[in-house]
Order: C-alpha cells, then sequence, then structure tokens
C-alpha cells in the first residue's frame, strides 16, 4: 500500500460562498532534475476557484485527496501547503512533466499517475490506494494548452489541428474533420457546439475537403469565419472548435465515467468537487448531483415515492459556485467556471 487509509473527520459544511504507470513519479522528479521548474510560467497553472476549492474541499493532514485534472498542479500545491497527501492524475505527459516538476519538493506527500480520470479506480487500484477523501476534477482543456500552438486547440495561434489531451490517442481534430461524413460532423457541430448553423458548416467544410484536406487550425477558423462572418463577441470558429475537442478527447463520456464511479472510492464525508467551463458539462452534473442527492424518486405512473437506489450524495453547493469580480479581472478563464461539490454520505 502506498498509503494508510484513514476515515474521514468529516469538516465543517459551509454553503455560503458565493493509465496508472509505475515509477511516474520518480519519472517526473528526474524530469524536474533536467530542467528549471516551469512556475515562471503564469498561465501554465494559474487554477481557478481556488479560495472556494480549498473551503469545500478543506485539505488537511492525514487525508488523501485526488486531484483528477492535475494540470499544472495549482490546486493541488495549495491542497499540499495545506497539508493533505494529493494524488495527481493526468492523461497528458505535458502536465505531468510541468507539474511534476513543480511539486517535486513535497516528495513523497504528492503521487503522480498517468491516465484519464474516468479509469480512476483501476488507476488507483494499480497504485495500491483504498478509498480517498477527497476528489477534485476540473473539467476541459487547461489554458496552457490552449497557449501551445502545436496543441492545436486554439484557433487564434497557428498549429496543426490535433486537440487530442493524451498523443498517444489516435485520432486527432484533422482526421475527424477530413474523415467524418458530413452527418457526423453535423451531429458534432450540433450536439458538442451548439452550433446552430451546424448542418451549413458540415456541407461547406465537405465540399472544401475535396479539394485540399484541412492540416491547421488557422486554415479551418479562417474557412469557418469566411462562411459565418462574425455577428457576436465570439469567433465563428468558438463553437465549432469546442464540439471537435469535445468529440476528440470524449469529454462528455469521460465525465459521465466519473461521475459514476466516484462514489464508490470516497470515504463517508468525502466530497467530490467538479469544475465545467460550459453548459453541456455543468448540465450533466448538475443533474447527476440532483438525482444522487434525492432519498426518493417518484414518478406520476407510481402510487407512491420509491426508495432512490442511486442516493449516496448530500448536496452541499445547491447552486453553482462561480468566481467572484476580483479572480475574473486576473484570470479571464475562470469567467464561465462553476463549481459544484457533493458530499457522500
Amino acid at each position: 500500500m502506498l498509503f494508510t487509509e484513514k476515515k474521514l473527520v468529516a469538516a465543517g459544511v459551509g454553503t455560503t460562498w458565493r493509465e496508472s504507470r509505475p515509477g511516474v513519479s520518480a519519472w517526473i522528479r528526474a524530469k524536474s532534475m533536467e530542467k528549471n521548474s516551469p512556475s515562471e510560467d503564469s498561465h501554465y497553472h494559474t487554477p481557478v476557484l481556488l479560495d472556494e476549492v480549498l473551503h469545500f474541499m478543506a485539505p488537511a493532514a492525514g487525508k488523501i485527496i485526488v486531484d483528477g485534472t492535475l494540470g499544472g498542479g495549482g490546486h493541488s500545491e495549495a491542497m499540499l501547503k495545506a497539508g493533505a497527501h494529493v494524488i495527481g492524475v493526468d492523461q497528458d505527459d505535458q502536465a505531468l512533466e510541468h507539474a511534476g516538476a513543480r511539486l517535486a519538493g513535497f516528495g513523497d506527500q504528492f503521487t503522480a499517475l498517468r491516465g484519464n480520470f474516468s479509469n480512476l479506480p483501476q488507476l488507483l487500484a494499480d497504485a495500491g490506494v483504498g478509498k480517498i477523501d477527497g476528489l477534485l476534477v476540473d473539467i476541459g482543456v487547461s489554458s496552457w494548452q490552449l497557449d501551445e500552438a502545436d496543441r492545436g486547440f486554439s484557433f487564434g495561434k497557428e498549429g496543426p489541428l490535433d486537440m487530442r489531451m493524451d498523443r498517444n490517442v489516435a485520432q486527432t481534430a484533422a482526421d475527424m474533420v477530413n474523415q467524418s461524413s458530413e452527418n457526423e460532423l453535423k451531429q458534432i457541430f450540433r450536439d458538442y457546439g451548439e452550433e446552430r448553423a451546424a448542418g451549413k458548416l458540415a456541407r461547406r467544410i465537405c465540399e472544401r475537403r475535396i479539394i485540399e484536406l484541412f492540416k491547421t487550425t488557422t486554415d479551418l477558423a479562417e474557412f469557418i469565419a469566411s462562411i459565418s462572418p462574425r455577428g457576436g463577441k465570439i469567433h465563428p470558429a468558438t463553437r465549432v472548435f469546442q464540439a471537435l475537442r469535445i468529440a476528440v478527447n470524449d469529454e462528455l463520456g469521460v465525465l459521465r465515467s466519473l461521475l459514476e464511479n466516484a462514489a464508490k472510492l470516497l470515504n463517508p464525508g468525502g466530497r467530490l468537487a467538479v469544475i465545467t467551463f460550459h453548459s453541456l458539462e455543468d448540465r450533466i452534473v448538475k443533474q447527476f448531483f440532483r438525482h444522487a442527492s434525492q432519498p426518493q424518486i417518484d414518478r406520476k405512473e407510481w402510487p407512491e415515492p420509491r426508495p432512490n437506489p442511486d442516493y449516496c450524495y448530500k448536496l452541499i453547493t445547491r447552486r453553482p459556485v462561480i468566481a467572484g469580480a476580483e479572480e475574473i479581472q486576473t484570470n479571464k478563464r475562470s469567467r464561465s467556471a462553476k463549481l459544484r461539490v457533493v458530499e457522500k454520505i
């Protein structure tokens, strides 16, 4: 066992706030010796809703908390400083390297695991970890990933049309754009980007790729802009890029898998905190938390309510927690962040 399991003594509840790979921690520490820590790059690890996360997760000595989206390590660092043992999980090798270098000074208090958080039960089991006292996930693309042109997430910087969070995954966004059928692209743009012109864009993309395949972010973005000129504050390609990223990384499927598995990992009193950045994700989390926190369920065809077989949580945040004006001013990414928290009963 990597850790001694300790039952959580429940902290005060406040609601007034507006693939495991053996040796990866050693690999990270070795990497940190090869180059300077990237801590000077503030874009790499600016954590959103940090104070709120610390309030609700209440990290302390003796607690084991999983940061399911390690990213730049900002949330993990704050919880480590509070005394908790943190397990950071990420599928992105760059994130593991950079965050690992940043957190190397915490020694055995920090453990890094490579993998997707949808596989968390197996990742923790392989690492010899039993129950945990908290699980935090910050869904979506990181600021540093957007800033890295060669990752292909941003239409504002020319780079390969990639968008893979895990570069071991075979299909890129370019593959999807150039190989999917017109109906498939229409469904992706409509369901994952809530794009009103999904059909038109899918048809025109299929027509254009016969002449020349899409290879770069700016090529696709400029083509979309030529079809759907800017009519508001956001770039015409925003929804399409969001949709492709979600589809390439199966983000909604991964989120559903996490929600279904989280309760099995938590000690009684342990908390699950999820930060989302757009309505599709937030809707999934809100509906799941609402259902799993109802002792009984009722339907019109039933004579009386029945026990809810999925009841396992107590709602801690009845409404999403959002960033304040000061944080939004210093970190624009936090504008769309929503935090929801439940506690295992």
